[in-house]
């Protein structure tokens, strides 16, 4: 199994990014176990992906036996994670300073949008405000449209997911050498921040603007973007670099000498035009045998269901199909501790007794926690 074998997480059922975050764990090895409200026991669909890899135990945490029941687990745990408001565990009675009070060594994960203070802290949001409010959305897009939303990957996923999962890991680490816990505040408005890193750095170095549409990377530049084709489907391409740019012009057979000035950002939009007006004269699949697998820096742009048979995902698979149900491998890869799914995604409280009795519970126990409607 994956490196974090041996490691038990509690996922506090939510939506979004903490999900993703449990999926990554499972992938990686841990026994994880979702924590699911009792009135959605039986919900749930075996294709949701991000449910991935973990078993269910339903519980009604207004009944104080459930409450006792998810301190008593998370004495046994390494790891908690919960996606509500702040202020919401510590009302259920499972917030930090009780569970580690119980469990000095628990890595308790929080993941909130917009943090867990500040002004905003208890307001409702999603991906598209915490990327707006952290910058990022609006240095996305072209300039004569609003700014699109870049699905939920780059707060949710990005900024939300990925940052839990760093301060998660980092905390174990660090327990193994303190042999205590901690609290890691995570917030989708901090990580994508985070993410704006090297963009501050442009702009303080006078290498980017907060104008759309207007530098390097933002789809300004006629050498970085998507293109039509005459079939209607996408390339995209990435020629920044001077010698890769030189090799662009080659393959694409071009001699206009306006395009020498590569980085004239006045003859930007010209450019654009006339790029535009030579990949539509061909395919996508003639362009790719022009320019696929060169330094170019080129490739296709598929959709959801082009992507997983291109030959270069199929030779590393990076898709997988699991109990029919197609979706992307575990990632990344390790060289020795190799990453699995290790099942379906689970219903909601389809587990709940083998779980605890699992962790310890007796028959009895598990008995007098139905005869109080805890489980």
């Amino acid at each position: 199994m994956g490196p974090l074998k041996g490691i038990r997480v509690i996922e506090m059922a939510g939506i979004g990014p903490g999900p993703f975050c449990a999926m990554m764990l499972s992938d990686m090895g841990a026994e994880v176990i979702r924590v699911d409200r009792l009135n959605q026991k039986g919900t749930g669909h075996r294709a949701n992906v991000l449910g991935r890899g973990r078993r269910s135990l339903a519980l009604d945490l207004k009944n104080s036996a459930a409450v006792e029941t998810v301190l008593n687990l998370i004495e046994k745990a390494d790891v908690v994670i919960e996606g509500f408001r702040p202020g919401v565990m510590e009302r259920l009675g499972l917030g930090p300073d009780l569970c580690l009070a119980r469990n000095p060594r628990l890595v308790f994960g929080r993941m909130t949008g917009w943090g867990q203070d500040g002004p905003l802290a208890k307001a409702a949001g999603h991906d598209i405000n915490y990327i707006s409010i952290a910058g990022a959305l609006g240095a996305m897009g072209y300039s004569d449209r609003p700014p699109a939303p870049p699905l939920n990957l780059v707060g949710d996923f990005g900024g939300g997911a990925m940052y839990l999962l760093a301060g998660v890991l980092a905390a174990l680490v660090e327990r193994s050498s303190s042999g205590k816990g901690q609290v890691i505040d995570a917030a989708m408005t901090d990580g994508t921040a985070s993410l704006l890193s090297g963009f501050f750095g442009l702009m303080a170095m006078d290498m980017w603007t907060t104008d759309r549409s207007s530098n390097k990377l933002d789809g300004g530049a006629h050498y970085y973007g998507s293109y039509e084709c005459s079939d209607g489907k996408y390339i995209s391409i990435g020629s920044i670099e001077p010698q890769f740019y030189a090799l662009l012009l080659e393959k694409a057979e071009i001699t206009d000498p306006l395009f020498q000035a590569q980085q004239d950002q006045q003859a930007w939009p010209t450019l654009k035009e006339k790029l535009a007006e030579l990949f539509i004269q061909r395919t996508r699949e003639q362009w790719c045998v022009v320019m696929e697998g060169t330094d170019i820096c080129f490739a296709p742009v598929l959709d959801l269901g082009e992507a997983p048979n291109h030959p270069h995902n199929k030779a590393r698979n990076t898709y997988v199909e699991f109990e029919g149900v197609l979706q992307p491998s575990p990632a990344p890869r390790f060289s020795r501790t190799h990453s699995e799914i290790q099942s379906a995604a689970s219903l909601a409280g389809e587990h709940s007794e083998e779980i605890l009795s699992d962790w310890g519970y007796s028959d009895a126990d598990i008995q007098e926690l139905k005869n109080a409607n805890a489980i």
